[in-house]
């Protein structure tokens, strides 16, 4: 903003260092500021979808009950392509599609089992991409597993390349929020060396329905409920290791890609997951989660 702009002269500039026009012309300067501030915040908030018609995969940001088509994923800079659907018409898939899948275990004080150990950094783990299932889709219960858990989770969505990314800049590599369930075979988890098969079975990670930006992750409620009854309920506030300090350590280790996600762990305890059952996950500013569980071969 110039002088010019304001329509302010040589002359009256000199009288704006004393007296009321002085106080008159900050306050004008001051709401403008702040008013570009909030215009520039609301307009960053937005939830994009992926989504499948006719059997074709599109992205698109979604508006109220309509989806406006994007000519690439929102976190690789996708656009508008003019083309727009109405969200009854689609199916609603899982809103990214990662090349790398990062999952943190005991990442929050009650969800830690008595006497177990944790460590001073992230307790990371890895799960196959191919293991994630829209909002839309069913959570499997493997014939071969007698025991099946749900653990709700905050997602977040890295929006650019990331290697040796300080904590205090790590903010600038997070595109958006996303909810997820990541569904757990107990009995494999206690069999097997590793979580891979445990933690990433193919219809065990749900997530979505959106990918949220312009929330505050590091202060976002989440609820969880079985067949309608809440099981879980805990606030990113309360992680141990928040999303920056977890973009950072993971990249002095790995490169992350847009797309990538980190899971933040999941809050309390979790139960058994059963044939029919229906689990929901609400994230404030996402929307809700909700897969039946139905039987696999």
């Amino acid at each position: 903003m110039t002088f010019y702009e304001e329509g302010t002269t040589i002359f009256e500039y000199k009288n704006l260092k004393t007296g009321l026009n002085m106080k008159y012309n900050f306050k004008r300067i001051s709401l403008g500021v702040l008013l570009s501030l909030f215009v520039s915040t609301v307009s960053f908030a937005a939830s994009f979808v992926r989504y499948e018609q006719n059997c074709m995969v599109s992205w698109g940001k979604l508006d109220g009950d309509t989806i406006h088509q994007l000519n690439d994923a929102p976190y690789l800079g996708g656009k508008e392509t003019g083309k727009n659907v109405k969200r009854a018409d689609v199916k609603l898939m899982a809103p990214v599609d990662p090349r790398d899948v990062y999952m943190t275990g005991f990442n929050y004080e009650n969800h830690i089992p008595e006497g177990q150990k944790t460590t001073p950094y992230p307790g990371l783990f890895m799960v196959p991409a191919g293991s994630l299932v829209g909002p839309e889709d069913d959570i499997i219960h493997p014939s071969d597993s007698n025991n099946i858990a749900y653990e709700a989770e905050t997602v977040i969505v890295i929006g650019k390349r990331a290697k040796d990314v300080s904590v205090e800049d790590a903010a600038d590599y997070i595109f958006g929020v996303t909810a997820g369930n990541d569904v757990s075979a107990r009995d494999w988890l206690n069999a097997d060396i590793q979580w891979m098969r445990g933690k990433g079975a193919y219809g065990f990670n749900a997530i979505g329905p959106v990918i949220a930006t312009g929330l505050d992750y590091k202060n976002l409620n989440l609820t969880a409920r079985l067949n309608g009854e809440v099981r879980q309920q805990g606030n990113t506030s309360r992680m141990i290791h928040n999303f920056e300090e977890m973009v950072s350590y993971i990249s002095h280790y790995f490169v992350l890609e847009p797309g990538d996600l980190i899971w933040s762990g999941t809050v309390g305890t979790s139960e058994p997951l059963n044939v029919g059952d229906t689990f929901e996950v609400e994230i404030e500013g996402v929307g809700i989660l909700k897969n039946k569980v139905v039987q696999g071969n």
